[in-house]
């Protein structure tokens, strides 16, 4: 009843008062426990006042205002809040009535709940700057045992600007727990509320066996609202590179290009360098354009300097629309590799690519009728035909383009008994030119009619606690007419074989190869749901043909009358286990392929894995088995403190590929990452090489400060 009877006499006599001041600012209110004018008319509040005005929130034990000159003379404990992002602590202070200009000392002001400055006094100007005397600076966690926090700017004078969100030091003096580490007279930092503003980012540190040890000093340039440039000059003993990214964002899309010029004792007479660009549009009519762009000015540089670890560049641009029945896209690539054995001018560069694919439902047949019309054309830039002799350049300058079209009918039937039966038929037009090679005639074409039929018999059996299990039986027959064309293989000459294609009419992966003949597909699927999260799955299957396909490798598991076995598991735990497996083996258990993917994902980390095994196969360029373990995980050691590692091992060769690993800790104010890669290949455009890397983050600048987890305890 005291503080309702109280603010009814505030908002009678303070408005009045202080709209004489200015009769465009909204009226103060005022609410306190006790509130009475001295003779000197003097207004006093006293007990739990609070004061709003200007969108500025004021606590305090006691408020004075004197009416002569609008002034506030408050006694403190004082809170003052601005907004969502300014909260400031004071012993006692002196303000206008706008709050917006005065004195406060004994204060401390926080910044967006990340940043603390402590201060012997603040002045408020303007409600816009407020100027700290002896400050100190963090993000830190300051505990009330008096020691000193992780990090701390401390200055002379520190202005803060909030409407710019900018940070002003004069005789700045960076510490580390009170030790003083490196001093600048002038320093200006953004504040953490800041998205984009010119200045220098963190710098971090990179050193490797084959460049030294470098420092990379990266400059943010905000070009404009939407636009930005970063410039990163990275110099060591051997290597003066600028490194640059640019970003643009559109109404309806948005670029990024990455790039670096470099001069180093590598390649002393040359100038080196890189660009890549990504980019993607909504266009008109729910198309979407993407591309990409990568080039280079020799093989090793980007292994050597760390921006690409692939052996193949690819620069494409791509238009497509995707709906619930129509596919459309038309693609242009460019490829170039990074081998050093590959001669680019004698592989295929320069693809187009283009596709249609539309869905129809008729309802006086039933089923699904779809139609697909593919456009292709691949070139090198090699004019040499092919004639024969050139043994170790058997491809040359050849030149593909060809057509395929097709249209098939699909529908599936169920009987009474349980029996499911798929219906498929179709036929299969492709026309292609062939230039720039002797051995094989320019134009061919071909007209293939196909059917299939396959049957299956899901059996679905319930078990105590909701465990479900299927088992599905299937077998499929299959007929493609004609023999194949005499055209060269391009596109289809790795072949995969896995329970993805096994019912599948042809298991090449593009038109200038396919099946032919009479096929037949043998397989069984076992599947176990556990609601409690124990769950399997298992595929065994194999393809029986009328004619052995010579354009099968042996490795691809497909080769003869009979293919190899086909085994496929997963299994699922709820401790956070996934294993998945996949073989192909003949019936004297002698393999073709074998991998082996494995994941543990739990409370503080996870642990991931792989083993992939192949045989030797010359049709694949492969001379020699490959046998290769891939590692990698994460530990949390605790809230703070994170490691990783990663480990690639040739079984084949009895020698570690690649190996890695990266130590980090983050807390409430700071992030450092300090990690060891190690490449061991070699070749004549890629060296071995070793990369160190350490870079330390202050949170609270213009970045968020992070994940509750990391805030640390005051405890000893």
């Amino acid at each position: 009843m005291l503080r309702a009877l109280t603010l009814m006499l505030t908002l009678l006599v303070l408005p009045a008062s202080l709209a004489a001041q200015d009769t465009n600012s909204p009226a103060a209110i005022l609410i306190a426990d006790e509130v009475f004018i001295t003779a000197e008319r003097e207004l006093v509040a006293r007990g739990n006042v609070e004061a709003f005005q200007n969108g500025a929130r004021l606590q305090a034990s006691a408020v004075r205002y004197n009416q002569n000159d609008g002034s506030l003379i408050i006694e403190g404990p004082i809170t003052l809040i601005e907004g969502s992002e300014t909260l400031i602590f004071a012993d006692a202070g002196q303000l206008d009535a706008d709050l917006r200009n005065g004195l406060l000392t004994g204060a401390r002001l926080i910044l967006d709940q990340q940043l603390q400055i402590a201060a012997a006094q603040i002045d408020r100007v303007d409600g816009r700057y407020s100027q700290l005397s002896k400050a100190s600076v963090t993000s830190c966690k300051v505990c009330d045992d008096g020691r000193a926090p992780l990090w701390q700017i401390r200055a002379k004078r520190v202005i803060h600007d909030q409407l710019e969100d900018q940070l002003y030091f004069d005789e700045a003096q960076f510490r580390i727990l009170n030790a003083p580490i490196f001093y600048l007279p002038r320093l200006r930092l953004p504040g953490p509320g800041l998205e984009r503003a010119n200045g220098f980012l963190v710098p971090s540190i990179r050193t490797t066996s084959q460049l030294g040890t470098g420092l990379k000093i990266p400059y943010f340039i905000k070009i404009g609202d939407h636009r930005d440039l970063t410039l990163t000059p990275y110099l060591s003993s051997v290597t003066r590179t600028l490194e640059l990214r640019y970003r643009q964002a559109f109404r309806r899309g948005r670029i990024t290009f990455n790039g670096a010029i470099t001069r180093d004792d590598q390649r002393p007479d040359k100038t080196r360098g890189y660009l890549f660009g990504t980019g993607s549009f909504d266009l008109k009519r729910d198309y979407k354009l993407t591309f990409d762009i990568e080039t280079t000015t020799d093989r090793g540089y980007l292994n050597e300097y760390g921006y690409f670890l692939q052996d193949r560049l690819e620069s494409q641009i791509t238009v497509s629309r995707a709906k619930r029945n129509q596919f459309v896209r038309g693609s242009f690539y460019n490829f170039e590799s990074l081998r050093a054995d590959d001669i680019n001018d004698n592989l295929p560069t320069v693809v187009l690519d283009g596709e249609y694919e539309r869905r129809f439902f008729p309802s006086a047949v039933g089923g699904e009728l779809r139609f697909r019309l593919e456009a292709h054309s691949h070139r090198r830039n090699s004019d040499r035909d092919f004639d024969g002799p050139d043994a170790d350049l058997v491809t040359d300058g050849r030149d593909v383009a060809r057509i395929h079209g097709r249209v098939d009918w699909l529908r599936r039937f169920t009987f009474s008994s349980g029996i499911v039966a798929d219906v498929q038929t179709g036929v299969s037009l492709n026309l292609f030119d062939i230039t720039q090679d002797a051995s094989f005639a320019q134009n061919q074409s071909d007209v293939a009619p196909t059917a299939a039929l396959t049957l299956s018999y899901p059996m679905l059996r319930r078990d105590a606690g909701g465990i479900t299990q299927v088992l599905t039986p299937v077998a499929q027959i299959g007929w493609t007419r004609g023999s194949r064309m005499l055209i060269p293989n391009d596109e289809s000459t790795r072949v995969e074989f896995d329970e993805g294609n096994l019912l599948s009419l042809s298991r090449f992966p593009r038109p200038d190869r396919r099946e032919r003949g009479t096929v037949a597909a043998l397989g069984v699927n076992w599947s176990r749901i556990n609601p409690d999260g124990w769950d399997s799955n298992l595929t065994f299957g194999q393809v029986l043909r009328s004619d052995a396909d010579p354009d099968f490798s042996s490795s691809s598991g497909l080769g003869g009358v009979s293919s190899n076995f086909l085994l496929a598991a997963q299994v699922k735990t709820p401790a956070g286990v996934t294993l998945t497996g996949r073989s192909l083996f003949d019936k004297n258990l002698s393999f073709a392929k074998a991998e082996l993917r494995g994941y543990w994902g739990f409370k503080r980390g996870s642990i991931g894995g792989s083993y992939v095994w192949l045989d030797n196969d010359a049709d694949e360029e492969r001379d020699e088995a490959v046998s290769e373990i891939l590692l990698n995980g994460r530990y949390e050691i605790n809230n703070q403190w994170e490691v990783k590692a990663d480990w690639r091992f040739n079984v084949a060769d009895d020698r570690a590929a690649t190996a890695g690993i990266g130590l980090s800790y983050n807390n409430e104010c700071v992030a450092v990452d300090l990690s060891v890669a190690r490449s061991y290949s070699s070749s004549t455009a890629v060296e071995p090489t070793t990369n160190f890397g350490f870079n330390v983050g202050l949170r609270g600048f213009a970045a968020s400060a992070g994940n509750q987890k990391y805030i640390r305890s005051c405890k000893r």
